[in-house]
């Protein structure tokens, strides 16, 4: 299978409400399955009598306010995020020079990190120009998609 189509098949797993996907062509068969259980969690619940329902919802709200003081943090630069789930590498090589660090200044197009995923190393490249002000993840720790992973100012 083109390394296009797979990605894109990624994509659009990691964008949509489908937890699981398998594809058989000529080549051979693909299978890709997206991580996290909210989808599965989900399901119980609503087998559960009306109580245990409404008990979930009211435990939700409550996470949400101490969520709340870290979004005005965000405004003042641009994130960058992980398109994609995977492993976050900050340089090319292992104990290699970063691409980038605190204070470094980016351009449009220049490289950020690599995120390997399938064992297929994706080059992200920062969207915006300027600064560096704050590198959200470590070398090799593990990102999923939509994962704050730089902010830019």
């Amino acid at each position: 299978m083109d390394l296009r189509k797979l990605k894109t098949l990624i994509d659009l797993v990691s964008e949509s409400n489908i937890a699981e996907l398998e594809i058989t062509e000529n080549e051979g068969k693909v299978r890709i399955v997206k991580s996290g259980g909210a989808t599965y969690a989900a399901a119980p619940m609503m087998t559960m009598p009306a109580a245990g329902p409404m008990a979930a919802p009211a435990a939700a709200p409550a996470a949400l306010p101490p969520a709340e003081p870290a979004a005005p943090a965000e405004p003042t630069g641009t994130l960058v995020k992980s398109p994609m789930v995977g492993t976050f590498y900050a340089s090319s090589t292992p104990g290699g020079k970063p691409f980038v660090e605190v204070g470094t200044a980016v351009k449009v197009g220049d490289a950020l990190c690599i995120i390997e995923a399938m064992k297929i190393m994706n080059e992200i490249e920062a969207e915006v120009a300027g600064t560096i002000r704050e590198v959200l993840v470590e070398n090799g720790q593990a990102v999923e998609f939509g994962q704050p992973l730089f902010v830019i100012d």
